[in-house]
């Protein structure tokens, strides 16, 4: 909470500016060198500027620096983001300086963000911790000899205490934080000298300190996942370039640019592997414990490591996109997507901490006025419930807790999109699962090739020749069956894609459509074919049938697999009180193969709009999540409670979701819902702590039983023990 003490002026920097933002710049609006705009008065709306923010202890902190900021005129929208210490600010105009100084008055420091941050010396930090013990040791000695000079020496005990957290109130107050704990314990400790206690004012702010050095060890612990995601990429790569190899920052990586990574080296972007085959290990990004061996031709991400050999790739990610920095930007915009618990806490913190103070006050004064009471006893009562009723601990129990939820669940390579998503994640009652690509491999392979006029290979060309172009996963079945036989396709022209109902173009002047047989014109299927189609469909097989020139020539069967851990995921939801249910496009017969497998209920053929109907109709019963890998799966995942997408999903449905697995383990599903469940009994369990502690000690207090010093020692207990029962999430992210 109180930043860490430093005799330096804050570091003047000309931050990291962002051009306007257009489509030459992209969505950051930052061009590739990030240099500034030669033109600032266009567009000013787009307007970016970053720093990085040292001295925060705690996500309060984050909070003060935002209101500091938000003082500033011409500052639109301004965002701190504790877990990764970084701030970002939308405005108008050039209001850098303007910026750096009202952060530097708030008692923060800033620095450039591509700046490498100095190491702290422990000496200076705990240097205010230290001479205040040897000075409290002092002044209780004195006091045990010579009682005058020892209330002298608590007296200078307490004002050298009070001076910097005082100075930290007095820069808060000005930034706009009107009711922070500095200022509680400055008022604490100043009426503490007044009614002559002494030494419990320096002992409050002796166990204040300690608790401050406590909360910053406990926040340095949260933030190890985030340090350690950004310590995966390296800071240069060897790019080769005509032949020659050179070493170049990463920021200089560019698509297309032909990158080396040593055995043991990290990818320091997302590449391409142009070497024939090589193993790498991706457990820091997706929890996979064992090597994935990877052939030419596949995307590796950045941070991955090269297990046995020199590899060379071709670099697919811009500069700042990653896959690393696309789950750091996650983990920034989760910050703004806070849980309504967590935000509710914090609009109830605004009110509740001025409500305190006033109570405070009344304790203190109206006793002596209406009881004739002691005055020096009821001040003492009200300084006392001053502190019970700081809210740090609270304030803290919510964003400890998400914040460390968040980092378990990326620690299984599971990506959940803010603490909203992470509420949602948790009061899921009900799973909709697309089948293929999300229960099942998502590769399927042709199985049977049933020509009614013609050869099998002519049937196969035909039908891979109209498939050839699409993304579809049957169709590239079809179109891979090809080439493993060696056919030669014919030419198909006026491709197009038959809204529902499949696939046609021109072959040689005749029409060519591939659609399910159910979608066929009647009158082509003759009652040999339905069953043959049937008795083929029940095994779990998809059949597609070939029409050229309005004539049945014959049908392909295809089948997918199912995932390895389909069955034990779906056994394991089942034992968290979770239902399941497929929706998918596929006929009823394969869609109940699957279904029967696992023992899940199922609706088929269904269409984008009939997933979102279906979806939007269990969603009203109970909370559902819709789980999928496909463009038509992201309108119903829009529709659910939450949206949870697969890893090798498609780009809209990994945009669309407001979660993802970066792997294609239907486990990592459970360990989700079981993360985002143990989160808000967490979450719960530290409101309980934090309301339960000042409960007590406000009883104990007004019956006069709790003094400053155990006062001050419950908040810091309070915080110490929410922050810590917070950290216990991070051990979910284990094993």
């Amino acid at each position: 909470m109180t930043p860490r003490p430093s005799d330096k002026k804050a570091p003047q920097f000309a931050a990291m500016k962002l051009r306007p933002l257009t489509p030459e710049t992209g969505s950051c609006g930052c061009d590739n060198a990030c240099e500034p705009a030669p033109e600032l008065n266009e567009q000013p709306q787009g307007l970016r500027y970053s720093w990085q923010v040292s001295g925060m202890d705690c996500a309060a902190c984050a909070r003060k620096v935002e209101t500091a900021v938000r003082q500033v005129a011409g500052v639109s929208q301004v965002q701190v983001t504790f877990a990764t210490e970084r701030l970002i600010v939308d405005a108008g105009q050039d209001v850098r300086a303007q910026i750096e100084k009202a952060v530097q008055n708030a008692g923060y420091q800033l620095r450039d963000e591509h700046a490498d941050a100095p190491a702290p010396s422990r000496l200076r930090e705990n240097l205010p911790l230290l001479t205040l013990i040897l000075m409290m040791a002092l002044s209780w000695t004195l006091e045990q000899f010579n009682h005058p000079f020892g209330q002298l020496a608590f007296i200078a005990t307490t004002l050298v205490g009070l001076f910097p957290i005082a100075r930290q109130a007095l820069r808060l107050i000005k930034s706009g934080s009107w009711f922070a704990i500095e200022t509680l314990m400055s008022v604490a400790a100043i009426g503490a000298l007044f009614i002559g206690a002494t030494a419990e004012a320096a002992m409050v702010l002796l166990l204040f300190l300690i608790g401050e050095r406590l909360e910053g060890w406990a926040a340095s612990r949260a933030r190890q996942g985030v340090s350690a995601l950004i310590a995966l990429k390296p800071e240069t790569a060897t790019r080769l370039r005509e032949g020659a190899r050179e070493t170049v920052a990463i920021r200089d990586l560019q698509p297309g640019d032909t990158i080396e990574v040593a055995a043991g080296g990290r990818l320091p972007a997302d590449g391409r592997l142009i070497s024939e085959f090589a193993s790498f290990d991706e457990s820091a990004l997706t929890g996979e414990s064992v090597p994935v061996e990877r052939h030419a031709g596949e995307n590796v991400p950045a941070g991955a490591t090269s297990v046995d050999r020199l590899v060379t790739l071709e670099v697919v990610s811009r500069p700042g996109d990653s896959a690393i920095d696309r789950i750091l930007k996650l983990i920034e915009e989760a910050e703004e997507r806070r849980a309504p618990i967590e935000r509710f806490i914090d609009r109830f913190s605004r009110i509740y901490t001025p409500v305190i103070m006033a109570v405070a006050l009344l304790v203190a004064v109206l006793p002596p006025l209406l009881l004739n009471a002691a005055w020096a006893e009821w001040i003492y009562k009200g300084l006392t419930l001053l502190l019970i009723g700081c809210p740090c601990a609270l304030v803290i129990s919510t964003p400890a807790a998400i914040t460390s939820g968040l980092a378990a669940a990326a620690r299984r390579g599971a990506l959940i999109k803010g603490g909203a998503a992470l509420e949602q994640l948790g009061r899921v009652t009900q799973i909709a699962f697309d089948k293929t690509g999300t229960l099942t491999v998502g590769k399927p392979q042709v199985t049977a090739i049933n020509p009614f006029s013609g050869s099998e290979e002519t049937l196969l060309a035909l039908a891979a020749a109209v498939e050839q172009g699409s993304t579809h996963p049957l169709a590239q079945a079809v179109v891979e069956a090809a080439a493993q036989r060696g056919l030669t396709l014919p030419v198909a022209q006026t491709q197009r894609t038959l809204s529902g109902r499949g696939i046609e173009a021109h072959i040689d002047g005749q029409s060519v459509l591939i659609s399910a047989p159910e979608k066929l014109p009647p009158g082509l299927l003759h009652n040999a074919v339905r069953l043959q189609i049937q008795e083929q469909e029940s095994q779990g097989q998809t059949v597609i049938a070939v029409v050229r020139a309005g004539e049945l020539i014959g049908t392909l069967a295809l089948r997918d697999t199912l995932r390895n851990d389909a069955r034990d995921a779906v056994d394991a939801l089942k034992n968290l009180g979770i239902e399941g249910v497929i929706l998918t496009g596929d006929n009823p017969r394969a869609a109940a193969a699957i279904a029967s497998r696992l023992g899940l209920a199922f609706q088929a053929e269904l269409l984008p709009a009939d997933k979102v109907q279906a979806v939007t109709a269990r969603n009203a019963r109970a909370p559902l999540a819709m789980v999928g890998d496909g463009i038509n799966d992201a309108p119903a995942m829009k529709a659910a409670t939450i949206g949870i997408a697969m890893g090798g999903g498609t780009d809209v449905a990994l945009e669309t979701a407001d979660a993802a697995l970066t792997h294609n383990r239907l486990s990592g599903l459970v360990q989700m819902i079981v993360i985002a469940r143990a989160t808000h009994a967490n979450i719960r369990q530290n409101i309980a702590m934090a309301l339960g502690l000042k409960a007590i000690f406000l009883v104990t207090t007004l019956l006069g039983m709790t003094g400053l010093w155990l006062a001050v020692l419950a908040d810091t207990g309070a915080t110490v023990l929410v922050t810590a029962n917070a950290l216990r999430l991070l051990r979910k992210g284990r094993g």
